[in-house]
């Protein structure tokens, strides 16, 4: 019954991001793409594994967006037998299918969202670490006309956007805010349920202004040759913000599974780093990759992954970055961080 109410409380805190909103159900990664010849292995770190010992399974579950595009090498390497370590990396739609899992144990590692983090962190006592950010802002304002240069050119104008009452509307009312604008009476917001209806809008009118995550700006833009990214909301907010980045995903883990497979799991993080370089110096073979797991398209894919400010950030200078931007989060609800800023136990030092 306490498990149940757990699981409960913290699908009811979810703040999941509008831009993983894909397709449900889980996919496992050695059921999605046979092995690619040309591409060369990410690591060669079984050697780091005692020999001595049984590998460690590790359960991975990841989304279908940004969040998983910089995975994509070390799933493949774990479907053609060259990673590592011993990994299960599962797909799903949403977060929400994989929380519970979380919660009971049946998965070790999940890329997520950054403050839905903060919010297991809390409704767990404690009982996951997050240990990088994978990907920083994937938010762009674009319009099918040319009226917007600045912040500045927002006033007065309706924005379409998605996530009411989480992450895109509180960086939303922080770049305006933070530029002079009042988000109540300067400009309307006008939410929709998914990106996708955002995107019809802007397919449908002139001098339509809208904010939408990567990769569904690509795809608009594929459908609307008119559409053009006017602000680079990460950019905005660096702009404004000295002391914390836009950050969207992370990558955590359940800390018993961590005190248990310590060198296991720094070994998962040395071949995720070694992925997420991979992804960024290789933009056809990386969009091959992303398409052949049926994440976005492979097309789409290489024109979207550049904008998509995928990474691999660890150690103090996620701590500063992170706990500046639940800061920001937790001003404007703190409920969508779970209650308050996560104490220092929340991240993991190596």
């Amino acid at each position: 019954m306490v498990m149940k109410k757990i699981v409960f409380g913290i699908l009811s805190s979810l703040m999941a991001l509008t831009m993983v909103a894909c397709s449900a159900g889980g996919q496992s990664s050695s059921a999605a793409l046979s092995s690619d010849p040309s591409v060369a292995p990410t690591s060669q770190a079984a050697s780091s594994l005692p020999a001595e010992t049984e590998p460690v399974t590790m359960r991975i579950a990841t989304m279908k967006g940004p969040t998983t595009m910089g995975m994509v090498k070390l799933m493949s390497d774990v479907d053609s037998g060259n990673a590592g370590g011993n990994y299960q990396v599962t797909m799903y739609g949403t977060s929400d299918e994989f929380v519970p899992k979380i919660v009971n144990g049946e998965v070790d590692i999940a890329a997520v969202p950054c403050n839905l983090a903060s919010v297991l962190y809390q409704k767990t006592g404690g009982k996951i670490k997050v240990t990088a950010i994978n990907t920083l802002g994937v938010l762009y304002m674009v319009e099918s006309g040319n009226q917007v240069q600045s912040v500045a050119d927002l006033k007065g104008k309706t924005i379409y956007t998605t996530g009411k009452g989480t992450t895109p509307e509180y960086v939303l009312r922080y770049v305006l805010t933070q530029n002079g604008i009042d988000p109540d009476q300067d400009v309307t917001i006008e939410f929709k349920s998914e990106s996708t209806e955002v995107a019809a809008m802007l397919a449908q009118g002139e001098n339509v202004v809208a904010m939408l995550p990567q990769p569904f700006v690509t795809t608009a833009q594929a459908k609307n040759e008119k559409l053009r990214i006017a602000l680079d909301m990460t950019e905005e907010w660096n702009k404004i913000s000295t002391d914390s980045s836009l950050v969207t995903g992370v990558i955590i883990v359940r800390d018993e599974f961590l005190q248990q497979n310590k060198e296991a799991f720094d070994t998962f993080l040395q071949e995720y780093k070694a992925s997420t370089e991979f992804v960024n110096a290789n933009l056809d073979q990386a969009a091959a990759l992303v398409g052949g797991y049926e994440i976005v398209p492979e097309a789409v894919a290489k024109k979207a992954l550049p904008h998509c400010n995928i990474t691999y950030i660890d150690g103090a200078e996620m701590k500063q970055k992170i706990s500046g931007y639940l800061n920001v989060l937790a001003e404007a609800n703190p409920q969508s961080v779970g209650g308050k800023v996560p104490d220092a136990p929340f991240y993991y030092e190596k």
